[in-house]
C-alpha cells in the first residue's frame, strides 16, 4: 500500500555542480525537495521506488546499486541508487537526480529500486504499473521525478506555447491536492507536445495512490528557464 510520495522536478540543474553559477536560482526548489524526501523517511516505508521519465533503452527496473553520472553535463560526478552491487545499465538522468536527492538526505530508511517510465506510456498502463508498485509491500513510498511543460517562454527548450500555463496549473493543482482522477485525466498528447516529461511518472503515482486516501501539499512551483518545476508531498 502506498503510504507516502514525494514529487520532485528532474532537471540535472538541481545538482549544484551541474548548475555552477546558476546554482542559487534553484535553492528554493532544492529546499522543497529536501523537505519532501524528509517526509518520505517519516512515513517509515518498507520499500522506496524512484520513478522517473526515461528514453528508449532506459526504461524498466533499475535495482539498488545502479549508478548514474552527470558527465554528459560536463561534471565529473557519479551517484548510486541505494545499496547493492553495481548494475550494468546506467541510470537515466531523472533517476540520477533522484539518487542525488536521496544521497543528499543520507537515505537509509528502506530498500530502494528505480523505475524508468517511457514518456509516451499510456495513462492506463502507467496507472497499472503504479498499482503493482503499491501492492509490492505493506508500506510503499514513491519518489516521483519529472517536470511540467518546457514551453513557458520564448527562451524555453520548447519555445513558447500558450497552452503550457494552463496545463501546468492543472498539474500543480492535482499534485498539490493528491487528486488521482485529475492526474489520470492529463492529456497524453498535449503533455508530449509541451515536453512535459513528468506526465507519465505522475500517472504512475496516481495508480499507486488509488484507494490510499493520501492528502497532498504543494511545496514549490516555479518555471525558471521556461520549464515548470513542481514539488509536492503526499502522506
Amino acid at each position: 500500500m502506498l503510504v507516502a510520495a514525494a514529487v520532485c522536478p528532474s532537471p540535472p540543474l538541481l545538482v549544484p555542480e551541474v548548475a555552477t553559477g546558476a546554482a542559487p536560482e534553484l535553492d528554493a526548489a532544492r529546499t522543497a525537495c529536501a523537505d519532501a524526501v524528509g517526509l518520505l523517511a517519516a512515513s517509515r516505508p518498507d520499500r522506496l521506488y524512484v520513478v522517473g521519465p526515461a528514453g528508449t533503452g532506459a526504461t524498466g527496473v533499475f535495482p539498488a546499486g545502479s549508478t548514474g553520472s552527470f558527465a554528459g553535463f560536463g561534471v565529473d560526478l557519479s551517484v548510486r541508487l541505494g545499496d547493492g552491487p553495481a548494475a550494468d545499465r546506467p541510470l537515466p538522468a531523472s533517476l540520477a537526480v533522484g539518487a542525488w536527492l536521496l544521497g543528499r538526505a543520507d537515505w537509509a530508511d528502506a530498500p530502494v529500486e528505480g523505475l524508468g517510465v517511457d514518456e509516451r506510456e499510456a495513462a492506463e498502463a502507467c496507472a497499472a504499473t503504479g498499482r503493482e508498485l503499491a501492492a509490492s509491500a505493506d508500506r510503499v513510498a514513491l519518489l516521483v521525478m519529472g517536470d511540467g511543460s518546457a514551453c513557458r517562454t520564448v527562451k524555453a527548450p520548447g519555445y513558447l506555447d500558450e497552452r503550457a500555463a494552463g496545463f501546468d496549473a492543472g498539474a500543480a493543482r492535482a499534485l498539490g491536492a493528491a487528486d488521482v482522477a485529475e492526474l489520470l485525466a492529463l492529456d497524453e498528447q498535449l503533455a508530449y507536445e509541451l515536453k512535459a516529461a513528468g506526465r507519465a511518472p505522475w500517472q504512475v503515482l496516481a495508480g499507486a495512490a488509488e484507494g490510499a486516501g493520501l492528502e497532498g501539499r504543494l511545496l514549490h512551483e516555479d518555471a525558471p528557464y521556461g520549464v515548470e518545476y513542481i514539488v509536492a508531498a503526499w502522506s
